[in-house]
């Protein structure tokens, strides 16, 4: 990323002609094509965009100040110096994935697609990345906010912020017990949250400027996304800082605890060869990258299996409380809620295993028991879906039972603490099924992205963008541009999308036609009921 001083005519949008053409954007006049740009000023100086098509598009702005040392509290921005060009997508957090963008330790960028600078304010639907904590960025050509803002007629705003290692390292526990007394080491567990709490402060200070209304501002995530909104429902930093949220496939239940956060840390250190005194703050702000990338792969010492989690901690000073545990946090309870996931989402982590082409009932105990994320019997599973689904073969009964466990169980429980507060979520499953790879993936996890931003026509979109797929899209996008408006999506009088309850449980099912229905895959919700649920990671 670049300042410049004066007006920028030469740098071409981040966006490439096959996204453009997937977006189906047309150019709305000859004088538009040629005067393109646009300056907005902000509270920390003036930013140039450019339209595209019947949208304008400022990308990656910084919302903190840039260059900050590792592991540093997020600041400010400061003046820009003369016009800032915001005119490409900012750099991806560092991370162990290829990312559309390039990757910098100064990631703390956002960008806004906008119908129009003026006329009354509109609604704002901000998106947070998934990636579980440890991979994405705010400029994925799925989640380009393009055609949902001009369908719509909303401001649509992407965030890029600090993951991994680099947002989510735990030192406070370290540096108690060396007596180091930098109050940004007692932070560093929750850096990432804290730099989309700053992201939000600058959106609610400077939306307005770029068509945008600061009272009306949605928050909403997939995966990894939506866990970190549930997260920012408990903070107190966050309190005022936005006013819907929706979670689509992430739940946060519970947070890391500080005990499980410190042995990742110990672990971390230790695969990067520093000591556990007061030497290895200076050291870890010093290691190369490509070292602090590779010491992530360490087995997690916590899980027993894949690399280190990192992810929001119960620190005591920014997250005082876990989010839905022991009940949904009050702080939370005011703000209207959207949560939903997909039938099939573990067909999107699971669908490539091998033993799944030879799966027989004698095998399904031996490869769903680690896959489930609960302390329950395997045995008892398969026998159980066995008899309540007698038309189910050994792989359907494998992803259902693994979605119902370690996938949809977390949404159930915020659900429900939700309708205990009398504070309803708004419920959905999304059974709709990609035909794509010869329906290998169903509706799985991830599905839900292209049909909300409405980018089934880009290239690779696991959805198609067939008539179907778009139709469905149509559904998803305006019924959440309404509930950004309103607090209840948008559907039909016929069709009305119902609060959750505890004696009628109202999920809204959708598909090629949605509906409504109470308690779908109740013996599912049951079944699991019995175990205690321990969300992975935490």
């Amino acid at each position: 990323m670049s300042t410049e001083k004066g007006p920028i005519l030469d740098r071409r949008a981040a966006i490439t002609g096959s996204v453009l053409s997937g977006l189906n954007i047309a150019i709305a006049s000859p004088l538009m094509a040629k005067n393109p740009y646009q300056v907005v000023q902000t509270k920390a100086g003036r930013v140039s965009g450019r339209r595209i098509g019947s949208i304008y598009q400022f990308l990656g702005i910084p919302y903190v100040a840039q260059g900050l040392i590792r592991y540093a509290l997020p600041q400010s921005v400061s003046s820009f110096d003369g016009v800032f060009s915001a005119m490409e997508h900012g750099p991806a957090c560092p991370q162990n994935a290829s990312t559309p963008v390039a990757q910098s330790e100064s990631c703390q960028t956002l960008s806004i697609f906008t119908p129009s600078l003026k006329g009354d304010p509109r609604s704002v639907m901000v998106y947070i990345h998934g990636g579980a904590y440890m991979t994405g960025s705010g400029a994925d050509p799925f989640t380009d906010g393009s055609r949902l803002c001009s369908d719509e007629n909303v401001v649509v705003v992407t965030i890029t912020h600090r993951l991994n290692s680099l947002g989510y390292l735990y030192l406070g526990r370290l540096a108690n017990d060396v007596g180091e007394s930098n109050p940004r080491f007692q932070s560093s567990g929750n850096l990432g949250q804290l730099d989309l709490v700053m992201a939000l402060k600058w959106i609610k200070e400077n939306i307005k400027a770029f068509g945008g209304d600061p009272g009306s501002i949605l928050v909403m995530g997939q995966s990894g996304g939506g866990a970190k909104i549930a997260t920012l429902m408990a903070m107190p930093g966050a309190s005022g800082l936005f006013h819907r949220a929706a979670s689509f496939s992430g739940q946060q239940v519970t947070a890391s605890g500080p005990q499980n956060a410190h042995k990742r840390a110990i672990a971390y250190l230790k695969a990067l060869g520093i000591a556990a005194n007061e030497k290895a703050f200076a050291l870890l702000a010093s290691a190369p990258i490509k070292d602090k990338l590779a010491a992530q792969k360490e087995t997690d010492p916590v899980l027993g299996y894949g690399g280190l989690y990192f992810g929001p901690v119960l620190d005591h000073v920014h997250l005082h409380e876990h989010p839905f545990y022991p009940k949904a946090h009050p702080l939370g309870l005011s703000i209207p809620m959207v949560i939903g996931n997909t039938r099939d989402e573990t067909r999107y982590f699971l669908s490539g295993d091998p033993n799944l082409l030879t799966l027989d009932w004698d095998g399904l105990p031996r490869l769903l028991g680690p896959q489930l994320r609960v302390d329950i019997d395997p045995y008892f599973v398969r026998d159980a879906y066995r008899r309540h689904y007698p038309a189910m073969g050994p792989v359907e009964v494998f992803f259902a039972a693994t979605t119902a466990a370690r996938s949809w169980r977390g949404a159930i429980i915020e659900a429900e603490e939700r309708a205990k507060a009398k504070s309803p979520a708004y419920v959905y499953q999304l059974n709709w099924s990609t035909h794509k790879d010869n329906g290998r993936w169903g509706a799985c996890h991830t599905l839900d992205i292209p049909l909300i931003f409405k980018t089934t026509g880009i290239d690779g979109s696991l959805s198609e963008d067939t008539p179907a797929a778009r139709e469905v899209s149509q559904f998803m996008s305006h019924a959440l541009a309404g509930f950004a408006r309103t607090g209840r999506p948008a559907t039909s009088e016929d069709n009305l999308w119902q609060p959750y309850g505890l004696e009628e449980r109202e999920t809204m099912i959708i598909d090629e036609k949605p509906k409504m229905q109470n308690d779908p895959r109740s013996f599912d919700r049951k079944l699991f009921d019995i175990v205690p649920y321990v969300q992975p990671g935490t």
